[in-house]
């Protein structure tokens, strides 16, 4: 194959979160052949995060030899709720700004000079898994990722699950009538108890009313403008009892949540990923499997319940394929 072939197959991914942009570029074979990754802006609006989603992949596009024009696509997934057809983003709540739609695709594909198409984030890291990762054997399974929100994502019948655009949120499933304040508005969502973005409003509210915690000194021993996954681990591995506190509560909510789309669905596998479910690793799986077995139906056997096998790259991986498609 010549080079001026090999160019033109390279492809970019770009995982957008709520905390960082992760930028791949990756060939035929999607080996990655650079990467970057910057934080996520956490002011302005939809026009600086997508500022910042280029800068990152330029920069990604430069480690691999290339440029962001000479790609066949690039391929981005995304929190909020994604119309693929229209190239547009609504209602990502967990980032700045973003309360209305926004056409990202256009937009985003001006700045790097080449197509772009969009996919919802936890759908594309779930694809990604069942092409290339653990996901690969089974027929049916539902994918949560636990970081800034809980997202989620469907394999059923050995295809994606989109619904009418909107399928998987399972961060934003009910499990306690008029709990907690969720960030999308609702009350008592798995999110409310289990999300970063909502753990940290809740743990700063605590620590206002007189709640020691170690979590704002490790946000700036880390040079961290949040508390990310990073923090929330290292309070935990210090005996924090706040973080403690508030870890257990999102684990007994993931589980609960898990066990009632289970309950729905019948799934083969159930996979965790996100930050927290990455950082945490297989023993908070294990955790979020025993949370399950309480609610799960008498009647329903437990589906198997692992780690994303693609870590922190599998949501940018699961975009480029939405260029190889």
């Amino acid at each position: 194959m010549s080079k001026e072939h090999e160019q033109a197959e390279l492809r970019g991914g770009v995982d957008l979160g709520g905390t960082k942009i992760e930028a791949i570029v990756v060939d035929a074979s999607n080996e990655v052949l650079g990467s970057a990754r910057h934080p996520t802006p956490t002011s302005g609006g939809p026009q600086d995060v997508a500022a910042e989603m280029a800068a990152t992949l330029r920069e990604a596009a430069t480690a691999a030899g290339t440029s962001t024009d000479a790609l066949r696509g690039v391929g981005v997934g995304s929190p909020g709720s994604v119309d693929a057809g229209a190239g547009t983003v609504s209602s990502a709540r967990n980032l700045p700004g973003w309360d209305g739609s926004y056409p990202l695709a256009a937009e985003l594909g001006k700045l790097l000079g080449t197509r772009v198409a969009l996919g919802n984030d936890v759908q594309v890291a779930i694809g990604a898994e069942f092409a290339l990762g653990a996901a690969k054997r089974y027929d049916s399974l539902i994918g949560i990722f636990w970081g800034t929100g809980v997202g989620g994502g469907l394999i059923l019948g050995r295809e994606p699950w989109h619904g009418r655009g909107g399928a998987g949120e399972i961060g934003h499933m009910v499990i306690h009538v008029g709990g907690r304040r969720c960030p999308c508005g609702n009350e008592g969502c798995v999110e409310a108890y289990a999300g970063r973005a909502a753990m940290e409003a809740h743990a700063r509210h605590e620590m206002e009313q007189g709640r020691k915690s170690h979590l704002l000194k490790l946000m700036e021993e880390k040079q961290r403008e949040r508390f990310t996954s990073a923090v929330w681990a290292a309070a935990v591995e210090r005996g924090d009892e706040l973080a403690i506190e508030l870890i257990d509560g999102a684990v007994a909510a993931l589980g609960a949540g898990a066990a009632s789309a289970v309950n729905l669905l019948d799934v083969e596998a159930v996979l965790i990923g996100g930050g927290l479910g990455v950082r945490f690793g297989e023993e908070y799986v294990e955790r979020i499997r025993k949370a399950m077995a309480k609610h799960l139906f008498p009647g329903h056997t437990m589906p198997d319940v692992q780690l994303v096998s693609l870590g922190d790259l599998g949501g940018a991986l699961g975009a480029t394929l939405l260029v190889a498609e």
